[in-house]
């Protein structure tokens, strides 16, 4: 059982992962750098910091974080359960307990696919790992938006007997298994009556067994049942608090600004109220 668990490692995350430890708790983060940072040429307004780069300012971050226990985790997140006192956090195959959590994924604007949530558990999964062998020897499709997913289509191969691979990101120079067929197109819904049967594209279709959908960040309708949202926000009060006990949110996830500094000040607002509530 961890004291916080905190879901994502931007520079709200790590700021909130940083004041945790100084307050002595047991702390676990989840999530990969911040790819908004790494792609910044030049940061101007950050104070003390005039001039520095994205990566040089992550590098930071992680520097400061490598200086503390928190566990870090770089598995996806794929739902969080209000448990009433406490939290299970369900990391791909692994199920973590946390008293507290701190949301700190940033805003994801990316468009889901049309019945992407009725379909959920019902034939469209996130994770590969978790769920592969209820398709062994079948035909299934992986909707890829980023490297892990040509990870997790040539892992899925080895246990279907097909799979159709839908990139939404450049896989040029990225090596498939033979019995991957790569389909071009953009999503644009799911059909079916008990379970989803049918991916809808732009200009074509597939059918298959199952569809695994592999991107960084998911709905937060999703991700954490019952959360209160202002359209891609989570609505917090002063104190970083959603509307679940327990919960709460910092940085780019809680509204604009979209700055780092707010992030930074958010991601220690809310470890310090998840410190003392």
């Amino acid at each position: 059982m961890y004291d916080v668990a905190i879901i994502g490692k931007g520079p709200a995350g790590i700021s909130a992962a940083i004041n945790s430890y100084a307050r002595g708790k047991k702390a676990i983060i989840f999530g990969g750098d911040s790819k908004k940072v790494l792609l910044s040429p030049i940061i101007d307004n950050y104070p003390a910091l005039p001039g520095i780069t994205g990566v040089n300012f992550m590098e930071a971050l992680n520097n400061h974080l490598s200086k503390t226990d928190v566990v870090i985790s770089d598995k996806s997140v794929l739902t969080i359960y209000a448990m009433g006192e406490s939290f299970t956090i369900q990391a791909q195959d692994e199920m973590i307990q946390a008293k507290k959590v701190i949301l700190a994924t940033g805003v994801n604007f990316k468009k889901t696919i049309e019945n992407e949530d009725k379909f959920l558990g019902l034939g469209v999964s996130y994770c590969a790992t978790c769920d592969a062998p209820l398709y062994r020897n079948k035909t299934v499709c992986v909707v890829g938006y980023n490297d892990e997913a040509v990870t997790d289509a040539n892992f899925l191969s080895t246990l279907c007997e097909k799979v159709y691979f839908v990139p939404m990101t450049n896989v040029k120079d990225k090596s498939f298994n033979d019995n991957i067929e790569i389909i071009t197109g953009v999503p644009k819904s799911f059909e079916g009556n008990m379970k989803a049967d049918k991916l809808n594209l732009k200009d074509s279709s597939i059918e298959c067994d199952g569809y695994f959908i592999i991107k960084d960040s998911y709905p937060l309708s999703s991700l954490v049942p019952g959360l209160e949202l202002d359209g891609p926000h989570v609505k917090v009060n002063k104190n970083m608090e959603t509307n679940i006990k327990g919960l709460f949110a910092s940085g780019d996830i809680t509204g604009k600004p979209y700055q780092l500094a707010k992030a930074v000040g958010e991601g220690q607002i809310a470890a310090l109220y998840e410190h003392e509530s």
